[in-house]
């Protein structure tokens, strides 16, 4: 959506919703570069899920920490959202230690990052289609500006640990 891309890095604070998206997109990307990455190409794959895993863990982080408190507290109508996403992100940190240690020649390498990639893409759809639509328009840009910045900044404080995360000990 056009509203969406208000605010861009550089300019105004980045909207929250537009921030979490485009880290959407970020991870999509390096799915697609797993995806066309040749069966033997090892270090290749090594380095895209190394890329993954920090992508993704940051990206929990931020949601975990800033994003789905917020939501839950200033758009009720999210709570059972938010508690399925927290339940997602369970399965998906987990997945991200496994694949952390993971030689990619193991044979269940693939199939643990074809998984992982199909229960991120189920995440994202739900959080873009059903409920940040919802959040947008119980909160005004200013709030969620203000929120969009204290995430950027906190990306910096993400654990290198997935395992770090609140999720992963719910």
């Amino acid at each position: 959506m056009e509203e969406d891309h208000i605010a861009e890095r550089g300019s105004r604070p980045m909207d929250a919703i537009v921030l979490l998206k485009d880290d959407h997109k970020t991870v999509e990307k390096l799915f697609k570069q797993f995806e066309k990455a040749g069966d033997d190409a090892y270090k290749e794959k090594r380095q895209i899920v190394d890329q993954i895993i920090h992508e993704l863990t940051t990206h929990a982080y931020i949601e975990e920490e800033i994003f789905y408190p917020m939501a839950r507290q200033d758009v009720p109508a999210t709570e059972d959202h938010v508690l399925e996403s927290v339940e997602e992100h369970h399965v998906v940190v987990w997945m991200l230690s496994e694949l952390k240690d993971l030689d990619p020649k193991d044979e269940r390498f693939d199939a643990k990052v074809t998984v992982l990639m199909e229960n991120v893409r189920h995440h994202v759809e739900e959080e873009e289609q059903e409920w940040f639509p919802k959040v947008r328009e119980a909160m005004g840009r200013n709030e969620l500006q203000e929120v969009g910045e204290r995430m950027e900044k906190a990306k910096a404080e993400a654990p290198d640990d997935p395992l770090a995360l609140i999720s992963a000990r719910k």
